[in-house]
Order: C-alpha cells, then sequence, then structure tokens
C-alpha cells in the first residue's frame, strides 16, 4: 500500500472514529453545541456516532491491518461513503431550511465541503495509482 493511501485512510479513520465517539457519549450536547437541528430523542445522534466510529475502526484495520492480511474498510469504500454522506448533506443544506444560527450552518457547510476534500483526494489518488 502506497504511503499517501495509508496516510488518507489515517486521518479518514481517526475523524470518523473521533466524531462517532462524541456522539456517541453526548449525541444531544454535541448537537445543541454546535448549533445543529434540535432532535426529540438521542436515538438517532448516537446510532449515526455508532455507524461512523465502526466505519473509523474499519478504515484504521484496513491502514494497520493490511500488511498482515486482515482487511477493513479499504479505500473505494471511504470514497462511496464520504460521497453519499456529503452528497445528503449538501442536499439537506440547499433545499431544505433548518431552523437553526449561523453557527450550526457553518459546522454543517464545513463538513460537508471537508468530507467531499477527502474524497477527492481519495479519488485523485487512486485513479493516479491505477495509470501507473
Amino acid at each position: 500500500m502506497r504511503t499517501k493511501h495509508k496516510t488518507l485512510l489515517l486521518v479518514d479513520g481517526a475523524v470518523n472514529l473521533v466524531l462517532g465517539v462524541v456522539l456517541l457519549l453526548f449525541p444531544v450536547g454535541v448537537a445543541n453545541l454546535m448549533g445543529l437541528p434540535p432532535t426529540s430523542t438521542n436515538f438517532y445522534p448516537s446510532i449515526l456516532g455508532a455507524v461512523l466510529a465502526g466505519i473509523g475502526v474499519a478504515l484504521l484495520v484496513e491502514r494497520f491491518g493490511a500488511d498482515k492480511g486482515v482487511r477493513g474498510l479499504g479505500l473505494g469504500g471511504a470514497i462511496a461513503i464520504n460521497v453519499c454522506g456529503a452528497g445528503a448533506l449538501l442536499v439537506w443544506l440547499l433545499v431544505v431550511p433548518f431552523d437553526i444560527p449561523a453557527r450550526g450552518y457553518a459546522v454543517l457547510w464545513t463538513v460537508a465541503i471537508l468530507v467531499l476534500v477527502i474524497a477527492g483526494i481519495e479519488v485523485f489518488t487512486r485513479s493516479w495509482r491505477s495509470q501507473k
């Protein structure tokens, strides 16, 4: 595995794992702190946290276990998850008006753009590798 791919898997895995654990442990508190749309239950934020943590662990397993024959979530899967997640978030931001403070919009736009940038870098390094 190339060093660039290892670095991308590490960064993407760490970001997903940290966000997932924080959402899992503090589902409503994190949403309120960031100015995100309110929820009447902890169920959905904590499930999202668990899914993000699982994705993060799978990416880190791929990063650190691939040389030992242990497979996790590869770069292709990470690209698919990032594009789907950022795409859905962008649709919500562009189509559905939220009653949230400006910091909530700033957080959501930052997340969407950051995830798309990571996906773009992953696509670029993956397609660049296939040309060699």
